[in-house]
């Protein structure tokens, strides 16, 4: 891009083009951003596996964990960094790949139809109850990024994945009446940071 400036006569159409290359650079290293996250360890709070909007808070009484469960979805924006991270101290049970499309992931609908990635997990202290982080791909997210496997052990806000561009993260878990909702529809989280639920 540089070098195509001083090799050719610069004029408005080059000056255009390279201003659009770079701030599709500047995008793109943006979206990759890793940000290093100082993880509060307090295993009774089930830690926001993605940075994003709350858009759902729902009930669930048919869930993929084969109880009566909370299901939070998370919205990630294309201006999110798009890093997965565990809620807490897990060990990964199974893995499950769906094929799917590609449908704006504002929507909760998007979690049903959508290409996404099940992670399946289980507590490793009290209550050793069973969760599940749903990667989901959006209108423009295309590729789901999980780098773990059935068996491993993750701690609390470790890193296991990511989900490029705009996408959709869903956390699943028992419903208990021992446990406390700690996000509304519409607040901003931050994935290894903010608190979604409590255990009491």
């Amino acid at each position: 891009m540089i070098l195509l400036f001083f090799w050719v006569k610069p004029s408005g159409v080059l000056l255009l083009f390279e201003g659009i290359l770079l701030l599709l650079c500047i995008f793109t290293l943006s979206f990759f951003r890793d940000p290093e996250r100082q993880v509060p360890r307090d295993e009774k709070v089930l830690l926001s596996p993605a940075d994003g909007t709350v858009t759902d808070i729902e009930e669930l009484s048919d869930s993929p964990l084969g109880v009566p469960s909370l299901r939070i979805g998370i919205f990630l924006s294309i201006f999110n960094a798009h890093i997965n991270r565990a809620p807490c101290t897990v060990r990964v049970t199974r893995i499950e790949y769906r094929k799917g499309e590609f449908k704006n992931a504002l929507s909760p609908e998007s979690g049903k139809v959508n290409e996404s990635n099940d992670v399946y997990m289980e507590r490793s202290v009290d209550p050793k109850s069973p969760l599940l982080v749903r990667q989901i791909s959006g209108a423009i997210a295309r590729r789901i990024v999980c780098a773990v496997a059935p068996g491993e052990t993750l701690t609390q806000g470790e890193r296991f994945g990511m989900i490029k561009f705009g996408s959709r993260t869903e956390l699943y878990l028992p419903k208990d009446p021992k446990v406390s909702i700690e996000v509304k529809v519409g607040d901003k989280v931050k994935a290894g940071l903010s608190s979604l639920a409590r255990y009491r």
